[in-house]
């Protein structure tokens, strides 16, 4: 990166900086500017003495003659001719093709002008070169043959360089003059332009610093979504809605936490206060340790479906996806709640089996942890003497394949209502609060979850007239056979 100054001396203002960039960089094009300007002024007014020495030759050319004695002259009515009063400060020598001069103007005096006569000077144009006079004046001269009265002359005429470094040197003062006059306006509009251009960063930060926990629903205001100073708002305020969504889920987990705990631990310390103060039999103390180490078994399954919400939320579940028959999971999944469907004397009916037997494309573990909390809620809220069927099905949705696992049930059902909300942490419908079943209201919120994060959905079936029926979507492996 190019630096303009030092790290110790430089400024700490960005307006500062820009306007000093501006202005070095300013410096750098009117610089190179004023060169450009000069040599072109330059060789223009050198054109321009090229072009009027070239006239002056042809005014000449019109006056020359030989007098009676044979010496050249120059009419003596040359004054009155429109271009005559050219000649009066010009240097001219006129030779003849042997080289002696003929003519030589008062402003040489003795000095000659252009040296030795050339072979072939001015024989077929206005032959230009730069000459040096005795006394070391620099002579722009150009030669030009032409008859006279039937004999053939050599016309020099040059212009003396020294007006011309004069006016170029009162000019370059005058770049050099207004140079730092141009400089100072530049830089006067460049730290407005820079504080103009920079004035949104200011409000921002202003509107950024009042920002806090207790407000991070505040946004950036973006004058301009398409400059650039619009997109870092916009990036910023994504910034803060990730914020706001993390500080929002870790005090949803803080809260929950708190109101999950409260219970067992309350739980816990009665049943350990009661047992100091009243227990004296061995017995009573295997109760009461009993009764804690179920509350504390309890307390350890809310925790950990407290953090497996909170890490899928947070999108920190890493999945190891891989395909696998969809029968193999609840195969398991039955085995497991066997006992609970014995106790229960529950039947379990299974339909379409064909269909389970196709694959599916997910995480194994969160799989049937979905299917694990629906079904064992299904099993939870069912009368005894009951059945839940399972039901498989081959869907398309969006393009792709799934294939739908369905549970139905016939327990008190879920009003619609509260059909929207039964996915939510800790909720719990009413019909399930009056039959006072155990449980934190957390197993329908880890399944949607669980599933979700396997691009699939879960959801319960509207206005279902006898129990509940939930749809589990499981992307089907696209080369399955059925």
């Amino acid at each position: 990166m190019i630096r303009l100054w030092p790290g110790s001396l430089r400024p700490k203002s960005v307006r500062i900086r820009l306007t000093l960039w501006y202005v070095g960089v300013l410096t750098v094009v009117l610089a190179v500017y004023l060169v450009v300007v000069y040599i072109f002024q330059y060789g223009l007014l050198t054109s321009q003495i090229y072009h009027d020495e070239i006239q002056d030759v042809e005014t000449v050319e019109g006056l020359l003659y030989f007098d009676d004695h044979g010496a050249l002259q120059l009419r003596q009515d040359y004054y009155s001719h429109p271009q005559s009063h050219l000649l009066v400060d010009r240097l001219m020598e006129i030779h003849d093709l042997a080289g002696n001069v003929l003519y030589r103007s008062d402003t040489l005096g003795a000095m000659v002008l252009g040296g030795t006569q050339k072979d072939d000077e001015g024989s077929s144009s206005f032959n230009e070169r730069m000459v040096h006079l005795a006394d070391g004046t620099h002579v722009l001269m150009i030669s030009h043959r032409h008859p006279v009265e039937g004999r053939m002359l050599l016309i020099r005429l040059g212009y003396g360089l020294t007006p011309l470094a004069v006016r170029m040197q009162h000019f370059l003062l005058s770049l050099l003059l207004a140079l730092p006059l141009a400089l100072i306006v530049a830089g006067f509009a460049g730290y407005q332009i820079a504080r103009r251009a920079l004035a949104p960063l200011d409000s921002m930060a202003a509107r950024a610093e009042q920002i806090t926990a207790s407000n991070l629903h505040g946004r950036l205001e973006i004058e301009d979504e398409d400059d650039e100073l619009g997109r870092m708002a916009r990036v910023l305020n994504s910034l803060l809605s990730r914020l706001e969504r993390s500080f929002a889920q870790l005090q949803r987990f803080t809260a929950d936490a708190a109101h999950e705990l409260k219970t067992p631990l309350a739980s816990i310390r009665a049943v350990g206060e009661s047992v100091l103060h009243d227990g004296e039999s061995r017995g009573a103390y295997r109760e009461a340790i009993s009764s804690m180490l179920e509350e504390t078994a309890r307390l350890n399954q809310t925790v950990e479906g407290l953090l497996l919400i909170s890490s899928a939320e947070a999108g920190e579940i890493t999945l190891q996806v891989a395909t696998f028959p969809l029968r193999e999971v609840v195969a398991g999944i039955i085995a497991l709640l066997d006992v609970v469907m014995e106790e229960k004397h529950i039947r379990l009916v299974q339909q379409n089996e064909l269909v389970a037997e196709s694959l599916v494309v997910a995480d194994r573990i969160l799989l049937r942890t979905c299917i694990l909390n629906v079904l064992h809620n299904a099993l939870k809220f069912s009368p005894a003497n009951s059945s839940v069927i399972l039901t498989y099905d081959r869907i398309e949705r969006s393009g792709r394949g799934f294939i739908r696992l369905s549970i139905q049930d016939h327990g008190p059902g879920i009003s619609e209502q509260d059909r929207q909300r039964v996915f939510e942490r800790f909720f719990r419908v009413r019909e399930v609060r009056e039959l006072a079943v155990q449980g934190a209201g957390l197993g329908l919120a880890i399944a949607k979850l669980a599933i979700e994060s396997n691009g699939g959905d879960i959801y319960f079936e509207p206005n279902h007239a006898n129990g509940s029926l939930c749809h589990i979507e499981v992307p089907a492996y696209e080369h399955a056979n059925f």
